[in-house]
């Protein structure tokens, strides 16, 4: 086999070559998901070859067919036969040249249905026939192959495909007289543009509608609706195990129990989520704190929202609505009056007893002495006359409130203890007590003060044995003036309470 040294102009006439095929690689779309999957892959191209100088060969065009088959993790294996007829450059005579190849392939995928590749193979080629034309490489040579490559969708199964070759050659010469066999090494350079059919590809699903096909898809039971990354699974931007996209409510608090639609869950109707609430189970209408437990601003053990009167002076005792009792009518309430039995009138100090009376029993009484007028009689209990009128209402005078709320005020037990007695001493009948305001707030506030007055009236009632049916409370704001005039005095006479008797059967 005759050859000669390799001259330093084959290299660098192939490198343009290579360096074009990489340019035009970086310049393909970014990585998307690829669209269908690959079986079989067959093809033809036209191909340019530049031999190395010591085959003594010129460029030629030649072609060559393939036929490769797809593995996963984007490897696929082909073979190649290609078939150039170059000229030798010294006895201007051609010379066929046959190449038989084997490679690996690693797929790149740079658009949803392009690819960038490189691939690595061996092969052998034959130089000429015997007999051999001198002086060109005569025989079979090994070369090892390398080379980069791209395809680029036409259709769903036709792609053109075009790449770049480098052949690593190492043939033994025989010069000289008589021939002396030596090692050269020598390099050709080749690329090639084809068409290749992929046989069998299948289009790529995507199972959960997400836009991110399965070969792609790290999450494919993704919620249909649900916003999905580039790996196709769920952001949840609030932590509740509810998808953007399906979540009705996305900014939960953290910790929160939610519904299938991503909203929180309020057993106790709070607006204190389950699982942030550290009391579930707090009675509807109650005041809660950010815990969603229930607030007592007084500490009387009725939770704010269900005490009608929320400033009770502490360690007073108070019914189930949270106001404070005095069952003696002195101006002190029950719990805080230390002489709880005073007698109805009398003047009390701040703990309710008498000046001089020992705390908690009632003071003795005098001794009777001839000298000693008899003392007099305390007055019978002021009653009032309920006398039936049809339609009307007589005015409480005596029952008062304090400023801007519906806590009686002590004065008012006398009067109420009159209606009491009356009341008990006629089952049958049945009377309205109802809550007036004047018009200086808005109408809802009137309302809801007028009827928690009227309330406050028949729970005192009650608490002194008056059957709860026997008494209706009912509000009626500032609808019902009793004078129209709007100085300070007639606002004052429309501020009131009244007590009307109903028809038999109301």
């Amino acid at each position: 086999m005759l050859t000669y040294r390799i001259p330093a102009r084959g290299l660098a006439r192939g490198l343009p070559l290579l360096g074009a095929l990489v340019l035009s690689v970086s310049c393909l779309p970014a990585a998307q998901a690829q669209e269908r999957r690959y079986l079989f892959e067959v093809g033809a191209a036209g191909a340019y070859h530049s031999f190395g100088d010591s085959t003594d060969l010129g460029g030629a065009v030649g072609g060559l067919a393939r036929v490769g088959v797809w593995l996963p993790l984007n490897v696929s294996l082909e073979a190649e036969a290609d078939l150039a007829n170059p000229k030798s450059q010294t006895l201007d005579q051609g010379v066929k040249v046959r190449t038989f190849s084997a490679s690996a392939l690693y797929n790149l995928l740079l658009g949803s249905d392009s690819w960038a590749y490189a691939k690595l193979g061996v092969g052998t080629t034959r130089y000429g026939k015997d007999p051999c034309v001198r002086p060109t490489i005569c025989g079979t040579v090994n070369p090892l192959i390398a080379g980069l490559g791209f395809r680029v969708g036409l259709t769903p199964v036709v792609m053109l495909r075009g790449e770049g070759l480098v052949n690593f050659n190492r043939a033994t010469s025989d010069t000289g007289t008589p021939p002396t066999p030596r090692k050269v090494n020598f390099t050709n350079f080749g690329l090639n543009v084809g068409v290749s059919i992929m046989l069998g590809s299948k289009p790529i699903p995507d199972s959960d509608h997400d836009g991110v096909l399965n070969n792609r898809d790290r999450c494919p039971d993704t919620p249909e609706g649900a916003q999905v990354d580039a790996s196709g699974c769920p952001a949840d931007n609030d932590s509740d195990g509810v998808a953007n996209g399906v979540d009705r409510c996305p900014n939960t608090a953290v910790g929160a129990t939610v519904d299938a639609n991503g909203c929180p869950r309020d057993t106790d109707n709070d607006n204190i989520a389950d699982g942030v609430d550290k009391c579930p189970d707090t009675p509807e209408g109650v005041l809660v704190d950010a815990r969603g437990c229930p607030k007592d601003s007084d500490g009387d053990g009725i939770a704010d929202g269900l005490d009608r009167c929320s400033d009770t002076p502490k360690g007073a005792t108070v019914d189930a609505l949270g106001c404070p009792g005095d069952e003696d009518s002195d101006g002190v309430l029950d719990g805080l009056d230390r002489c709880p039995r005073t007698p109805i009138g009398a003047a009390v100090n701040a703990s309710g007893c008498i000046a001089g009376q020992s705390q908690g029993r009632a003071p003795a009484p005098a001794a009777p002495s001839e000298a000693s007028p008899a003392p007099p009689r305390p007055a019978p209990p002021r009653t009032l006359d309920l006398s039936p009128i049809s339609g009307a209402g007589r005015v409480l005078e005596g029952v008062t409130f304090e400023s801007g709320s519906a806590r009686l005020q002590a004065g008012s037990y006398v009067e109420l203890d009159s209606i009491a007695k009356v009341l008990l001493a006629s089952p049958n009948m049945k009377v309205e007590i109802s809550g007036h305001t004047d018009d200086s707030g808005t109408p809802a506030d009137n309302m809801r003060i007028s009827t928690l007055r009227a309330e406050a009236v028949r729970n005192y009632l009650v608490a002194k044995g008056v059957p709860f049916q026997q008494i209706v409370a009912r509000g009626y704001g500032a609808t019902v003036p009793r004078t129209p005039d709007t100085t300070p005095r007639g606002r004052a006479a429309n501020r009131r309470v009244e007590i009307r008797i109903l028809p038999p059967g109301s």
